[in-house]
């Protein structure tokens, strides 16, 4: 610029020494700015060597929980839940609240590594989520916590979700958790509810089948007489007979013989199966 303007040799001797100055100044700024930014991204790629390679994973997966992309939600959380460990489960359990069903079901399955009763409490308000599917795989996600705590919810669900694959998936965590106090609501599956003008869960084949099979899990000789009577009852689907003559068979009560007796006698030969091997259980119980 100076040398487009007429400068007296006075304004040179004077003008010269500041705009070396500033020009000074301008660069000393450039180099300290540039160096903070330089500093900045060396103390976060030195942070990020300091993590060991599982918590680096565990941080790209809780990222890809913040994606808008449904999908990637999902993905997420199903790899946190590969992971089998207790702060992976913790970071999943922010998907139990996503706005897609998908995305709780895969939440719902991922935070199973946290403590029984930590998993359980976070999982039972799903139980009275909306859609089906969501409520179905909760059930089945609290049969694996084996928390004790689940087992009264599981069984209001059994017996009030108007859904089928709902009321089954609480049946078959019942028999997972195990808890005795479950053994009245399985029963009333196979023999009806004892209002009997009230609609009996118990007319679809799949939840008694669930329903008889839980009781032998739970081996609680309380049920073999419903058992003995899902077993002997004609009207019952084959299945259903068969599962109870398994569950008599695992809860070893002698009184179940004859009924397991005659199941062998009948002329359906995986029946007859089942009935031989519960009786060789007792048989084994006995000795």
């Amino acid at each position: 610029m100076l040398r487009y303007m007429r400068l007296s040799p006075w304004m040179i001797r004077y003008v010269r020494p500041l705009l070396f100055r500033a020009g000074s100044l301008v660069l000393l700024t450039a180099i300290f700015g540039a160096g903070e930014v330089t500093a900045r991204h060396s103390m976060v790629h030195q942070r990020n060597e300091q993590l060991t390679p599982i918590q680096r994973e565990l941080e790209r997966q809780r990222q890809r929980l913040k994606s808008e992309d449904v999908e990637d939600r999902r993905d997420a959380l199903m790899r946190l839940g590969n992971l089998k460990r207790t702060d992976a489960s913790r970071i999943a359990a922010g998907g139990l609240t996503d706005a897609a069903p998908i995305v709780r079901v895969a939440a719902a399955h991922a935070v199973l590594s946290l403590p029984q009763a930590d998993a359980a409490r976070l999982l039972i308000p799903l139980l009275q989520d909306k859609i089906e599917f969501v409520r179905r795989e909760t059930a089945y996600a609290l049969g694996e916590t084996r928390s004790h705590s689940a087992a009264a919810p599981l069984e209001s669900v059994l017996l009030n979700d108007k859904e089928t694959g709902v009321c089954a998936a609480a049946a078959v965590a019942l028999g997972e958790i195990g808890d005795e106090s479950s053994v009245q609501s399985l029963s009333e599956i196979l023999s009806g509810p004892p209002d009997k003008k009230k609609k009996a869960k118990g007319t679809n084949e799949f939840v008694m089948r669930a329903a008889a099979r839980s009781l032998g899990q739970i081996r609680s000789r309380s049920s073999v007489g419903v058992l003995i009577a899902a077993l002997t009852n004609d009207a019952n689907d084959s299945d259903v007979k068969r599962e109870a003559a398994t569950s008599l068979g695992l809860i070893g009560d002698p009184s179940a013989a004859p009924a397991l007796q005659a199941a062998f006698a009948s002329g359906d030969p995986y029946l007859s199966q089942a009935a031989r091997a519960a009786l060789r259980r007792l048989r084994a119980a006995k000795n």
